[in-house]
C-alpha cells in the first residue's frame, strides 16, 4: 500500500475518532490503570467487543491530549504488511499534523508490530495498544518489549457496570427495588456483559457472528490452523461443558484427534480470551499444570448460540460469572484464583496470594434443600481446616445468613449483593 492509498482510510478513522460521543458511555474501572504520563506502552487486552477501543478513545478524549488513532481491524487494512507500518505513520502525520499520543487498535493483525512500537517508544511517543489475543503478552511483548509495557486486561461488563448502564438503582432497600436487581441479574446470567449485547435485538445473530470472528480471524488466520472444523467443534464442546474439569485425552477421542491437538487448540481459544482456565490449587507445580477447569469469558457465549444445550443449569452460569469477577478482582491486586477437589470434598474457588490461601468460595444457586446445604457447608469447612482460612463465603442467588461452626464463620450472601461489591 502507498501513503496516498492510506490517507482516506486514516482520515475516515480520524473523523470517527473525533466525532464519537462519550457522554453516555459507562466509566470502566480499568480507565484508572491507563497511565498517559508513562513512557511505557499501555497495552489493553481482552476479548473482542469488550470495549477496549472505546475505553482508550474515551481516556484520550477526556485527557485533552493531542492524539492520533489507527484501527487495524478495518477491512481496508486487512492485507497490510509490516512494510506498511511506516507508511501508515506518514499518513497519520499528514492527517493529524502533530500528535504526542498514538492509539494502535487491534495491532496484532500486523506481523512485526512490536519492533514498530519499540521504535516509537524510543522516539518518546506515548502509545496505547489494544489487542484481542493473549500473544500480545507472551511471545511478542516478552521478546521485544520486556520492561517497556504495562498490561491492562479489560473484561466484559461486570454486573456492577451492567447495572449502571441499565440505570438500575443498586442502593435501594425496597422490596420492588431488590426484585428488579435480581431480575436484572437473571438476565445478566443469560446474556452476559458484552457492551453491545445490552442494546442488540438479535442477540443470537450478534453472538454467532462474534464467535465466528474470534475463531476465523483471531485464531485460524493467525495460527494457520490445520483442522478448522475440529477447532469449531472443540469450541462448541468446551462452551457447552463449561465449569467442568478438562481432559484432553477424552476430548481428543471424542473428536478423533490427538490430545496434543486438543491442548494446542484449547490454548488458542484461551489466547483469544474466549475461554478461561482455572488450575487446581496445589503446592506441587505438576498438579497445577495437569488439573484445570474451563470457564467462558462471558455468559452470552453460553446461551446465545445455535444448537446450544447449556441454557438450563443456572448454578453453572452463576459459577461462571463469579469466576470471571473473582479473576478480575484478584488480578487488580496480583492474587490468583484456583479450585480444589479431592476424594472427600471440593471448593469451587480459592483466592491465594504468594502461596497463602486468603479466601474460599462456594457457589450454589439454591441451597434450600437440606442435602445441598449440608454438602456446601461441609465442603467449605473442610477447605477452611485444610488451608487454615477464615474468610469463607457461599454465594447463592437469593439466600443470606451467617453460619457459625466452631471457630469458623461462613457468610452466605446473595450473588447480586456480592457482585455489586
Amino acid at each position: 500500500m502507498t501513503t496516498q492509498e492510506l490517507l482516506p482510510i486514516v482520515a475516515d478513522q480520524k473523523e470517527e475518532f473525533l466525532n464519537e460521543d462519550f457522554s453516555g458511555i459507562c466509566t470502566r474501572e480499568e480507565e484508572q490503570q491507563v497511565d498517559l504520563k508513562s513512557h511505557l506502552a499501555q497495552v489493553v487486552i481482552g476479548v473482542r467487543r469488550s470495549g477496549k477501543s472505546t475505553m482508550c478513545r474515551k481516556v484520550l478524549r477526556e485527557a485533552g491530549v493531542k492524539a492520533a488513532y489507527v484501527n487495524f481491524d478495518d477491512e481496508r487494512l486487512e492485507n497490510a504488511q509490516t512494510s506498511d507500518l511506516n507508511k501508515i505513520l506518514e499518513a497519520l502525520y499528514v492527517v493529524y499534523d502533530d500528535f504526542q499520543y498514538l492509539l494502535l487498535d487491534e495491532v496484532q493483525n500486523i506481523d512485526g508490530w512490536p519492533l514498530f512500537v519499540n521504535r516509537l517508544l524510543r522516539q518518546k511517543m506515548h502509545l496505547i495498544v489494544t489487542g484481542s489475543n493473549a500473544k500480545l503478552l507472551s511471545n511478542e511483548l516478552t521478546t521485544h518489549l520486556t520492561g517497556r509495557h504495562h498490561k491492562i486486561t479489560l473484561f466484559p461488563f461486570s454486573f456492577e457496570e451492567y447495572a449502571l448502564v441499565k440505570e438500575v438503582d443498586t442502593k435501594t432497600l425496597t422490596t420492588k427495588g431488590q426484585a428488579i436487581i435480581k431480575r436484572e441479574l437473571s438476565t445478566y446470567l443469560m446474556d452476559g456483559g458484552l457492551p453491545e449485547m445490552l442494546t442488540e435485538s438479535d442477540k443470537q445473530g450478534y453472538m454467532m457472528a462474534l464467535l465466528e470472528a474470534i475463531i476465523k480471524r483471531d485464531i485460524c488466520k493467525r495460527f494457520k490452523v490445520r483442522y478448522p472444523e475440529v477447532l469449531q467443534r472443540l469450541a462448541t464442546y468446551l462452551i457447552d461443558n463449561f465449569s467442568q474439569e478438562y481432559n484432553a485425552t477424552a476430548i481428543g477421542e471424542l473428536l478423533g484427534v490427538s490430545d496434543h491437538t486438543i491442548d494446542t487448540y484449547t490454548g488458542y481459544l484461551q489466547e483469544a480470551f474466549l475461554l478461561l482456565s482455572v488450575q487446581k490449587f496445589s503446592y506441587k507445580s505438576r498438579d497445577r499444570i495437569r488439573d484445570s477447569k474451563i470457564y467462558v469469558i462471558d455468559n452470552g457465549f453460553i446461551s446465545n448460540r445455535t444448537n446450544t444445550f447449556s441454557t438450563e443449569n443456572l448454578g453453572w452460569r452463576l459459577e461462571n460469572a463469579v469466576y470471571v469477577e473473582l479473576l478480575h478482582r484478584a488480578g487488580m491486586r496480583f492474587a490468583d484464583v484456583f479450585y480444589y477437589r479431592d476424594r472427600s470434598f471440593e471448593v469451587d474457588f480459592i483466592v491465594a496470594k504468594d502461596g497463602v490461601v486468603e479466601e474460599l468460595y462456594q457457589v450454589c444457586y439454591d441451597m434450600s434443600a437440606e442435602k445441598t446445604r449440608k454438602r456446601e457447608i461441609t465442603s467449605i469447612l473442610q477447605g477452611a481446616k485444610k488451608f487454615n482460612c477464615n474468610q469463607l463465603t457461599i454465594l447463592t442467588f437469593d439466600e443470606q445468613e451467617t453460619i457459625t461452626e466452631g471457630d469458623f464463620t461462613i457468610h452466605v450472601l446473595p450473588a447480586s449483593q456480592w457482585l455489586l461489591k
